[in-house]
């Protein structure tokens, strides 16, 4: 069958029929110009319009909402006793632990999984699953790379009243936490709206503090105990040691009395190698340096006072800025001083004079950071006005080494914790500068603009990994350098103590040359002076000379009065 598709339509809706033919052009208006229709016409300047066929788009900008993240913990209890049994009580767990070692199905336990344990023990004994067999092969591969840091978080003053970050401490357990000490050092600009309180950051979380230290007088500076994570202890504004425990809140569990404290704000204070873990030490303008136990802060264990002249003249005292004390030296430690010089001092001594052993000076302001280097005591790192200095202990005069003079006030320094050749300073135009003497000493091999205001504070993990910045406004820049800046070199530590010892013979010989050339200038002087007094003993006196020779002028005066010119010059001359 054959499908055929019909389509209709009337003829009335076809229209009228075309009809086509050929004729000649015919001609039907011949319209001419008219003149006076050119007054009327306006001429258009030639405009060139793109048109695109395409969709119109506009490009808008989404920001997700941070995520803010809580930190939880968890006290563990010891568990697992029966309820009639308290873990507590030594009689009950050991007898206890006694019934079940006489169990039968105790005894039959323990030598099976002690023979899966030995199995285990026995295959770790004989192949070293840790061992590295390709260590030198990638040591050869790897080139150095460029020393580079780069930011990983900032943490900023959640006030309206911005103030400045004058001390940082790193949480002794890893480094998980940053405590930083906030204050306004500017004299009498502190206003009633600004807060006292300082802050302990996590530093994986910088939209919030972890939690908030709140004294009595704002905080100069602060310090983790070193053998309890959960203990620190701050220096205020108004002189006093304030001790917190962080388990127990926000509020200081103890702090010392005005009458006992300092009279001038603490610019220092660390924690003291003991037995109790409770003894700190702390240093202020005053130009005390107090020893406390926080256990009981109600007045100081110990006083020195930074006098020159060793007696104990508070108001001749030298003020303190800086401390240093290293665990390897318990006896010593190092007071950094607002006029410039630098105070070794010996707690152990006998006498209060005696405690004050020897000086340096050679900063031209107050020496502001303060530390020895941690793989050689003997040396120090000083900074104060516009240079960052390298001493010896054994030389007095001068140090050793040093920096050329910077074009911004350098505020604070510290070494490397794993690099014995690297150190950091922060300056007042907000540049941190990573110094290794190894590779160079007259430039800084990093140098990195970290934020557009002044860097007041200065301090790096155990690791070496990470540096905390503290800013003029409250900002704590949290910067990651890279391993060539924190990953020890081969021989490094060898080559350095030959640098430090070359550079300590030479300073020697210099301070003897030095001490030779004045014992014999002051020889010199003594013989002048004896020879002067050998020379006037048959003389007449001072007065006597002057008195004959005015004599002798006006004498000669008047007998020239009556002389012609050139015989007055003659006269002058003596001829």
């Amino acid at each position: 069958m054959e499908i055929v598709h019909v389509y209709t339509k009337l003829r009335g809706e076809f229209g009228r029929q075309s009809l086509f033919s050929d004729r000649p052009a015919e001609l039907l208006v011949d319209l001419h110009p008219d003149p006076s229709l050119g007054l009327h016409l306006i001429q258009k300047s030639p405009r060139d319009q793109a048109v695109q066929a395409s969709r119109d788009k506009s490009e808008h900008q989404v920001n997700t909402e941070r995520f803010e993240s809580d930190s939880c913990g968890i006290n563990h209890e010891e568990g697992g006793w029966p309820k009639d049994v308290n873990p507590q009580e030594m009689e009950q767990t050991i007898r206890f632990r006694k019934k079940v070692e006489k169990d039968e199905s105790y005894l039959n336990s323990i030598p099976q999984l002690g023979s899966v344990m030995e199995h285990c023990i026995r295959e770790n004994r004989a192949v070293d699953i840790y061992q590295d067999h390709f260590e030198a092969e990638e040591e050869a591969a790897q080139t150095p790379e460029p020393p580079s840091a780069k930011t990983i978080n900032v943490f900023r003053d959640p006030n309206e009243v911005k103030r400045t970050i004058s001390g940082l401490s790193w949480h002794p357990d890893g480094g998980r936490k940053l405590a930083a000490a906030y204050s306004c050092l500017e004299f009498q600009r502190t206003s009633r709206d600004m807060s006292l309180d300082s802050y302990i950051w996590d530093v994986e979380n910088p939209n919030r503090p972890e939690m908030a230290l709140k004294p009595v007088s704002a905080l100069i500076c602060l310090d983790y105990n070193p053998k309890d994570p959960h203990t620190l202890v701050g220096g205020s504004y108004n002189g006093q040691i304030v001790y917190w425990d962080t388990r127990r809140g926000s509020r200081p569990v103890e702090f010392s009395s005005v009458e006992q404290s300092h009279r001038d704000p603490v610019y220092k204070i660390i924690w003291l190698q003991s037995k109790t873990g409770t003894d700190v030490f702390s240093a202020s303008t005053d130009g005390q340096v107090l020893w406390w136990d926080v256990r009981k802060l109600s007045e100081p264990t110990d006083c020195l006072v930074l006098d020159p002249g060793k007696e104990g003249n508070l108001d001749r005292a030298l003020g303190a800025v800086s401390l240093e004390f290293e665990p390897t030296m318990p006896t010593k430690f190092l007071v950094g001083t607002e006029q410039g010089v630098v105070v070794s001092c010996n707690r152990k001594a006998k006498t209060a004079a005696e405690k004050m052993v020897c000086t340096y000076d050679g900063h031209h302001g107050p020496v502001y950071a303060l530390q020895r280097n941690p793989f050689f005591p003997k040396n120090f790192l000083t900074v104060g006005d516009w240079t960052a200095r390298i001493w010896s202990e054994d030389v007095k005069e001068s140090s050793i080494m040093w920096t050329r003079y910077q074009m911004s006030y350098l505020m604070d320094a510290c070494w490397s914790p794993t690099r014995p050749s690297v150190f950091f300073t922060v300056k007042m135009d907000g540049v941190l500068d990573v110094w290794d003497i190894l590779f160079k000493q007259n430039d800084p091999t990093l140098s990195l603009k970290v934020c557009n205001e002044a860097l007041y504070s200065l301090r790096l993990q155990d690791n070496g990994r990470l540096v905390a910045c503290g800013s003029q406004q409250g900002g704590a820049t949290l910067l990651e350098i890279c391993p060539g800046l924190w990953t020890q070199q081969k021989n490094e530590k060898s080559l350095l103590a030959a640098m430090l010892e070359r550079e300590t013979k030479r300073e020697k010989i210099l301070e003897t040359r030095q001490r030779e050339e004045r014992l014999r200038e002051r020889s010199r002087s003594e013989q002048s002076r004896e020879g002067e007094g050998g020379k006037d003993e048959g003389e007449d006196s001072p007065h006597q000379l002057l008195l004959s020779a005015q004599t002798h002028f006006y004498s000669t005066v008047d007998s020239q009065q009556g002389w012609s010119p050139s015989e007055v010059k003659n006269e002058a001359r003596g001829e």
